[in-house]
């Protein structure tokens, strides 16, 4: 039986076709409404899985030209990021036979398809159930600066994730590493481009400049949303990454910060010397900010294309201190008096210090000095 796929988005079109394909579907993809409405009246499919948001022709439009033109009752699944009541009320007013709303199991995705074309299906139990993998409404891309990783490098980790998460994309920049990092990145990407990419700086530049150069290049990429970076010994987690993407999609604010915030329900693992230091360069660059950030070194962010476009243009005065430079940067760009609006600092339930850290109590110090060069700059 045959299946037309009707999204904007390649990465969610590959999943759901690799997806159907092992379940012996014959897949059809089209990446925008009006290829879709023309795909449909050459293969003539028995079911027709679409998106809403598309920018020449969106799923409405799909939906009515479907129904009322071509005049077929094929069944039509909606799988859509939109959660609005009343959109949802329209689509299954014209004529559709199911809505799926991403995120999105893919399994379930599978057992709904089967469902509606009356394809008998033998009863399961959970343990039976293909590990979970879920389509995102958005596709995001994390940058991931690796600077003598070869030992460090979760790669199983990272592998997992992109794997079981469709609409993620990995940027592992490779900062001039002595060590064979670059050739376990390379060993990383193979077999899975579609969603892992590497790119190499021979020279070391520091960590801004790497995250810089990995951002300013999966830009160029027109199907990302959104843009951020993670530190490579996931001492932020994944789960506390999407929690972070979850609350910039579902707002008005152009960058959501993790926060290593101690409290209760939470664990924040910090060495005590760094913690020290670390509230007295806080104080510092609130100082600095005039906004009443608490951690604004945490190393996982998460920003609209807009905001990312604007912070990372340039290049940064400091190797490790430049998160300081982007809020004054976007302080810069939305007026001081508007922008704590834009900004959000949302406290993660994990950050563990791993061993190995590129930054030194001597670097510490210089910090303080570095934060005067920056006041100086942006003041």
């Amino acid at each position: 039986m045959k299946i037309l796929a009707i999204d904007d988005q390649p990465i969610i079109l590959k999943s759901i076709s690799h997806k159907l394909a092992k379940s012996d579907f014959e897949v059809i993809t089209a990446e925008s409404g009006s290829e879709g409405v023309s795909k449909f009246i050459q293969h003539t499919p028995d079911l027709v899985i679409l998106d809403l948001n598309m920018p020449d022709m969106d799923g409405f439009e799909v939906i009515d030209k479907l129904r009322i033109e071509v005049g077929t009752q094929v069944p039509i699944i909606i799988m859509s990021g939109v959660d609005d009541e009343a959109k949802i009320v329209e689509a299954f007013s014209m004529g559709v036979d199911d809505y799926i709303q991403k995120p999105v199991g893919i399994n379930e995705v599978v057992v709904r398809v089967k469902r509606l074309l009356k394809i008998p299906m033998k009863p399961v139990k959970g343990t039976d159930i293909a590990p979970k993998s879920t389509i995102h409404k958005n596709v995001t891309a994390v940058i991931i600066p690796c600077y003598n990783e070869e030992l460090r490098l979760k790669s199983a980790d990272f592998t997992e994730f992109a794997q079981s998460n469709h609409g993620y994309k990995l940027c592992f920049v490779n900062d001039g590493s002595k060590d064979n990092t670059l050739e376990v990145l390379k060993g990383l990407q193979k077999g899975h481009e579609d969603y892992i990419t590497v790119y190499d700086c021979p020279k070391n530049g520091g960590k801004a400049e790497a995250v810089r150069q990995g951002i300013n290049f999966m830009l160029k990429d027109t199907e990302v949303d959104y843009v951020g970076f993670l530190d490579a010994d996931l001492s932020t987690n994944f789960a506390d990454f999407e929690d972070l993407v979850s609350t910039i999609s579902q707002s008005d604010y152009q960058i959501v910060s993790g926060s290593r915030m101690a409290r209760m329900g939470a664990n924040i693992a910090k060495e005590s010397s760094r913690q020290i230091i670390s509230v007295t360069i806080n104080k510092i660059i609130q100082r600095i900010l005039g906004m009443p950030f608490n951690d604004t070194q945490c190393g996982a962010k998460i920003f609209t294309r807009d905001a990312a476009e604007y912070a990372f243009e340039k290049k940064f005065l400091t190797s490790w201190i430049f998160d300081v430079e982007i809020f004054l940067r976007m302080r810069e760009k939305y007026g001081k008096e508007n922008v704590q609006k834009y900004l959000c600092e949302q406290p993660l339930k994990r950050w563990v210090h791993e061993d190995g850290s590129k930054l030194s109590m001597k670097d510490s110090i210089k910090i303080v000095f570095q934060l005067g060069q920056i006041a100086l700059n942006y003041r």
